[in-house]
Formats: C-alpha cells, structure tokens, sequence
C-alpha cells in the first residue's frame, strides 16, 4: 500500500473517531439539559443515544448504557427480551 494512502485512510479512522466522540458528548449533555425539571424534551433518550454512540468507543459507555437500560426495563416492569 502507498504510503500516502495509508496516511490519509488513518487520517479519515481518527476523524470518524473524534466525530464519534463529539457526537456523543454533545448529545449526552443535551440530554442531562433536557432532563432538568421543567426543560421540555426527551431528555433521558437523548441521553441513551449519546451513550449508544459513545459506547462503539468506550467500554465504559457501553456499560453504563447497559445498566440504564436494565434500571428502565425494571422501572417499567418490562422484562427484558433478548
């Protein structure tokens, strides 16, 4: 492979990676905006969608997404179905 190929798909990985990143970030701190009492808006699902964007990233993310949802399911009384 020539090396400014190479150069330039790495170059395109991290730009795709750090747009993931903002995406995300902006979207969780929307949500906790909209989450506010008073603040009209799904703010827990904007939240829950940032978080679904973060975790193809971070193992955190994905955990975190994970256990809120298994917290929705039990408040809902929904079982889970998987």
């Amino acid at each position: 492979m020539p090396r400014g190929l190479h150069s330039r798909r790495s170059m395109l990985q991290h730009t795709i990676r750090a747009s993931r990143l903002v995406l995300g970030l902006a979207l969780v701190l929307v949500g906790l905006v909209l989450a506010l009492p008073g603040v009209p808006g799904p703010g827990l699902l904007v939240m829950f969608v940032g978080l679904t964007v973060l975790s193809t990233e971070f193992e955190w993310a994905r955990r975190l997404r994970d256990r809120l949802h298994g917290v929705f399911r039990r408040g809902t009384g929904r079982a889970d179905v998987r």
